[in-house]
């Protein structure tokens, strides 16, 4: 008989949910049948696999070590290698990270190490969660951003910390803010609004200003800093951006399709400006940063982040390039 006692971690999972994690190699239809058959229990009684799970609740497996061990999971500690994170916040149920550039944030093939996986083995090292727990609830990051781009990625520590913050950034309640150095002089705050195509097979996309089958998007920035030039094609300006809708590539795809591409961008900027920024600072991709996300007024698992801002410095690099272009 396996004993799984029910954690915060795990709190307001369903319990078929929580099954088919630690039963990785069990058919649904089996589970359902051993449910049927009081085999595995919930509080003592039979369960339909329906209900909502509290901490504290216990469920019982009632199974044969050797059919334990054929449809448990194991998930080797080795898949969750440690990396210095740059921790901007933590608490029980949520971690703000900021990424660096270079770092996917979740895999984008099996053999890939993502934030994902480092935020598991910081967790792990840092006894926040175990390797059995990991059998019921996987910790995950709620937000993406591109591989060359940095800035805060939030992720669930907890089932309730995961479930509330994957909501805020699905209804867009949290606003996220970014600064991105571009090209040419934008000198007023605006709002810009399009239409989004993917490219899957590319990873591209493309702005219209006709609907077709693309997605509305909507982006504001405002004008931080700018360096003018007796040569307009080498003005640059800093910017901070709000999305106000989320898409793929949406800032670099909606910049430049106003004639204003983010310095260093290899898919939509301009490749003269980025052989020179490549050779001057030895910049290799978007200079695209997620500063700061900004929480609305709220309680529950994530009371402490009511009405609060988290900001993430820019990178050294970015830093650098902005003092030698004589932007700050």
């Amino acid at each position: 008989m396996k004993e799984i006692i029910i954690t915060a971690l795990e709190d307001g999972q369903r319990l078929d949910r929580i099954l088919q994690r630690y039963l990785s190699g069990a058919s649904s239809g089996f589970i359902y049948k051993m449910l049927r058959k009081k085999n595995i229990t919930l509080n003592g009684r039979k369960a339909s696999g329906t209900e909502k799970l509290a901490a504290g609740d216990v469920v019982r497996l009632f199974f044969a070590e050797e059919t334990l061990a054929r449809f448990t999971g194991k998930t080797s500690v080795s898949e969750y290698p440690v990396t210095r994170l740059d921790i901007l916040y933590e608490d029980e149920n949520i971690l703000l990270v900021n990424k660096p550039a270079g770092m996917l944030t979740q895999k984008a093939a099996p053999s890939d190490v993502s934030l994902n996986e480092y935020v598991i083995g910081y967790l792990l090292e840092s006894s926040a969660i175990t390797q059995e727990s990991l059998s019921v609830f996987r910790p995950s990051v709620c937000n993406r951003l591109d591989r060359n781009t940095s800035g805060i990625v939030a992720a669930g520590k907890t089932s309730a910390g995961l479930r509330e913050l994957s909501a805020l950034f699905r209804d867009r309640t949290v606003h996220k803010y970014y600064q991105t150095l571009v090209v040419g002089t934008l000198s007023r705050e605006a709002q810009i609004e399009g239409f989004l195509t993917k490219d899957e097979k590319n990873n591209t996309v493309t702005i219209s200003q006709e609907g077709g089958d693309g997605h509305l998007i909507r982006t504001r920035y405002v004008p931080v800093a700018h360096r003018k030039d007796s040569d307009s094609r080498h003005a640059l300006t800093l910017l901070e951006v709000e999305l106000i809708t989320g898409r793929s590539h949406q800032i670099r795809a909606h910049l430049a399709s106003i004639g204003h591409p983010v310095v260093g961008d290899p898919k939509y900027g301009s490749s003269r400006r980025n052989d020179y920024f490549r050779r001057e600072y030895g910049l290799k991709g978007q200079f695209l940063h997620s500063g700061r996300l900004v929480f609305p007024r709220m309680e529950g698992a994530l009371q402490d982040l009511s009405g609060r801002q988290f900001t993430a410095p820019l990178p050294k690099l970015f830093s650098d390039i902005l003092l030698g272009e004589h932007l700050i």
